[in-house]
């Protein structure tokens, strides 16, 4: 794998981090800015909104620049947002700085995909994507426990500052190892057209769904552990970073078996999460089932996203950038859907157990959808 692929991926270790720390921040978040809880969860969706917005439309304002370029530039858009995060004291403000670098991390993520499948050849792809995608289980096993402590010790303003200081090497790797070249020539109502196809739209859609029940739980486990489980609040750093270790064990897993039997891992995978949501649902008040439960639906999630992407990425092969925008639309959709539903419940007095709930029900339509996609395609 060639070593730009794994710059790619230390980047997005820095923008996961970002992405997903809100979810050990959110009681102090909603504390030092004096709003409700489910109105801080809404920053996680905030980011997602922007992501999901501006990956189609950051995919085709950098079609045509050269890739290094596009990223250098991205990502120092993010480390400037993170930067006005870190010092406003206005809940209105740091939601804007959030939708500022959920658009540069869109287009950051856009372009990376693309890069990434470039740099490799076709039977090596959804490797290449499990590494890149391998950025944010990092994340989830090192940054985002490690912003929830700096939180717990320092403040949530700490964990802002760290992502932007975290960032600084990943900018000075891609300057000297990614190559400044661009995509390959092809129109923008060229690379429209991948729309129309049905297989895609179907697959973009089950990939939202599957998301959507990740994040869901994802985003409100640290009140879950505390409120239902009844873990102290020093083991959610800890309970997080397990849930990392099994994303990072299933991505390494989930991209040496993809690029060989890519339809049995998304079928068997998206079955058993289903499976597992309900468990962790029905046994949320257990520390017991908890711990273990949180290690396998990472594995399970991060193990078969990464297939489901490469899927995409296969399907608008015509189309790479654009592609690439699709798929983190299409991921940032679920990762909005998620955390509202969760937080909709949460504040129709359904408790903490509610998102996971929401999640067996996201999963169980994602399974659907897969299985209605497969049934068609045997027919045709």
């Amino acid at each position: 794998m060639p070593l730009a692929v794994y710059v790619l991926g230390l980047a997005v270790f820095a923008q996961g981090t970002s992405e997903f720390m809100l979810s050990g921040l959110l009681p102090g978040i909603a504390a030092g800015l004096h709003v409700s809880v489910p109105a801080a969860g809404l920053l996680t969706s905030a980011f997602a909104i922007g992501m999901a917005v501006g990956a189609p439309a950051m995919s085709l304002l950098a079609r045509r620049w050269p890739r290094r370029r596009a990223l250098l530039a991205f990502l120092s858009a993010f480390v400037a947002a993170h930067v006005l995060g870190a010092v406003t004291t206005s809940y209105a403000v740091l939601l804007a700085t959030r939708v500022a670098a959920a658009l540069a991390n869109a287009g950051f993520w856009a372009v990376a995909l693309a890069a990434a499948v470039a740099l490799v050849p076709p039977d090596a792809r959804a490797r290449a994507t499990s590494v890149v995608v391998g950025g944010v289980t990092v994340a989830c096993v090192a940054g985002v426990p490690a912003g929830a402590l700096l939180g717990d010790r320092l403040g949530w303003r700490a964990a802002f500052w760290a992502v932007a200081l975290v960032s600084l090497p990943a900018l000075a790797a891609i300057a000297r190892t990614i190559p400044d070249d661009r995509s390959p020539a092809t129109s923008a109502a060229g690379e429209l057209r991948v729309l129309s196809s049905r297989p895609l739209l179907v697959t973009l859609a089950t990939n939202a769904l599957f998301q959507g029940a990740t994040f869901c739980t994802f985003t409100y486990l640290a009140p879950l552990a505390t409120h239902v489980t009844g873990l102290g609040t020093a083991w959610v750093p800890a309970l997080l970073a397990l849930f990392g270790l099994g994303s990072f064990a299933g991505v390494t897993l989930g991209g040496r078996v993809a690029d060989a039997h890519p339809g049995a891992l998304v079928a068997a995978g998206m079955t058993a999460l289903a499976a597992g949501w309900t468990a962790l649902a029905l046994t949320a008040g257990s520390p017991a089932a908890v711990v273990p439960l949180v290690f396998v639906q990472g594995m399970l999630a991060f193990g078969t996203g990464p297939a489901l992407i490469a899927r995409v990425l296969h399907l608008a092969a015509d189309a790479p950038t654009l592609a690439g925008g699709l798929t983190t639309a299409a991921f940032n959709v679920g990762a909005t859907i998620g955390p509202w539903l969760g937080g909709l419940a949460i504040g129709g007095g359904l408790g903490y157990r509610a998102p996971v709930w929401v999640s067996a029900l996201l999963m169980a339509g994602a399974l659907c959808l897969s299985q209605a996609r497969t049934r068609a395609l045997d027919r045709a």
